[in-house]
């Protein structure tokens, strides 16, 4: 929860959250609005309009979008900017490995997924959202990247977040003169409440539960805590990176991972 030192921190913002009705998207966008923000929950999932309810005495409103389209991404913002009157910042959340599993036991398409899933929605965002920061005169956007860059049986995940890393640096260094930071943070490990649209839809057959629990292993044994995070120990350095009290910090990756760094 936060505190009543970050009361007010986004007053006066427009926030667009992707990823928010559920995880750590949902937990970025309620603590925004509680915050002050003018917030604009977005996800595929029907119920993130009830997310967005959750948030008392905010300005928030929900989008369903598939963000995996340009469409989707494109409609996203613009229904910010005409319900709000703008965007100031960006927060891309939408992502997560499907399947995990080494890397050659993958098909084809499996491969395929992977990337939209977890790169392309955040690409298709940040262009998305251009004109309205141009408009605005400067802004933020947040990419939640992961510290799975490294790490086993989840190589197009992990291909997808070194693009996402790779598209914060050099979109930082290209915007840095239209008064445009962009950031990301590279959550480890995170415990969350169980998802209520799975991140495979197949299910898992019985070898990948046994890959999954290789994959849970490695991750804590990499970290110097032997734990996962919790959803507060990521919220909080997502919304320090889409503040201004981060006003001098620009296409910087930061690990949150317990010192596992990726």
């Amino acid at each position: 929860m936060s505190s009543g030192r970050f009361k007010g921190r986004f007053s006066g913002k427009v926030l667009v959250v992707t990823g928010a009705a559920q995880g750590i998207g949902r937990a970025v966008a309620l603590r925004a609005a509680e915050e002050g923000g003018r917030v604009l929950f977005v996800d595929r999932a029907d119920f993130v309009a009830d997310a967005a309810a959750e948030a008392r005495d905010a300005e928030t409103a929900a989008f369903n979008a598939d963000l995996e389209a340009y469409e989707g991404a494109t409609a996203a913002m613009h229904f910010a900017a005409e319900t709000f009157g703008g965007i100031d910042v960006v927060i891309n959340t939408v992502g997560g490995a499907i399947r995990m599993r080494p890397y050659g036991e993958f098909e084809p398409q499996q491969i395929d997924a992977e990337i939209r899933r977890s790169l392309m929605p955040t690409l298709y965002c940040c262009h998305a959202a251009l004109p309205h920061l141009f408009a605005r005169g400067g802004g933020t956007i947040v990419n939640v990247s992961s510290n799975a860059t490294r790490g086993i049986h989840r190589v197009p995940y992990s291909a997808a977040k070194g693009g996402v890393n790779a598209l914060t640096q050099s979109l930082a260094m290209e915007l840095a003169d239209r008064n445009i930071r962009v950031v990301a943070a590279a959550p480890g490990g995170t415990e969350a409440p169980p998802r209520r649209v799975p991140r495979n839809a197949a299910g898992d057959s019985e070898a990948e539960k046994g890959w999954m629990g290789e994959v849970v292993q490695q991750v804590k044994s990499s970290t110097f805590m032997k734990r996962y995070g919790t959803i507060d120990e990521q919220v909080a350095p997502i919304l320090f990176l889409a503040s201004d009290e981060a006003s001098y910090i620009t296409g910087s990756v930061l690990p949150v991972a317990g010192g596992d760094l990726g």
